[in-house]
């Protein structure tokens, strides 16, 4: 698996932001998608070489829907020497057909992470890994722009005292288009979303606007991140 240019966006992201300590049990959260995956390997090539020395836990919230096979994702583990865990869940009952919510994606976002945070700290994992790249970024602060009012995004490292564990984003710095050609080229065993909501949410809504004034505006996504780093906006920082 050839990871260099994923492991050079990993690795400015963890020294920049001190997201990795030396003893760090580390948990990615594996949603299936193409940025975890890419995350996962990011993360697993690192521990080679990194001076500071950490372990590796992937774990899946299986949110109850019926047949989502995880074997593929079982595999790339065993091949990356990285334990693998799913934990079964009645999320999308819940959600789907008891609550029947018309908005689902707050609701289940909130669950998901109660549900991940409990288990990496059974896990034995005192830090979380997030496949969020630089687009996911960038969207998010549009997106709390245009429909809160306010300046924000989620932070590269993020400290949950009530939780007792800390999150950390190492691909911030790598575009999704760089996530996207690193899982084609290598094959990694994307399993697509069968939520009844996927594709038809504000953030998908955000990628579209985004992409139509980048055709018009070259470089904009790349210069309101410069803005949040330089902004410093919830942990951002100009390196």
């Amino acid at each position: 698996m050839d990871t260099r240019r994923l492991l050079s966006f990993v690795r400015r992201a963890v020294d920049d932001y001190e997201m990795i300590q030396d003893g760090d049990r580390i948990c990615v959260g594996i949603s299936g998608g193409k940025d975890s995956l890419a995350l996962l390997a990011g993360l697993a090539g690192l521990r080679y070489f990194y001076p500071k020395k950490f372990e590796l836990v992937a774990l899946t919230v299986d949110m109850g829907f019926d047949g989502v096979d995880y074997a593929g994702i079982e595999a790339l583990c065993r091949e990356l020497d990285v334990p693998y865990h799913v934990k079964k869940t009645e999320i999308a009952q819940i959600i789907f057909d008891i609550r029947k919510e018309k908005n689902p994606c707050s609701l289940c976002a909130k669950m998901r992470r109660g549900v991940l945070h409990s288990t990496a700290k059974e896990l034995g994992c005192n830090k979380i890994a997030f496949g969020h790249h630089f687009d996911d970024v960038v969207e998010t602060f549009m997106l709390n722009l245009f429909h809160e009012g306010r300046i924000g995004c989620f932070q590269p490292v993020t400290y949950l005292s009530r939780a007792d564990i800390t999150l950390i984003r190492p691909l911030v710095y790598m575009p999704e288009k760089d996530v996207r050609y690193f899982a084609n080229r290598e094959k990694l065993p994307v399993v697509k979303s069968p939520c009844p909501a996927d594709g038809h949410t504000e953030r998908e809504e955000m990628k579209k606007l985004l992409d139509t004034l980048e055709r018009q505006h070259k470089g904009l996504r790349h210069r309101i991140f410069g803005a949040i780093a330089r902004g410093e906006v919830d942990g951002f920082k100009l390196v």
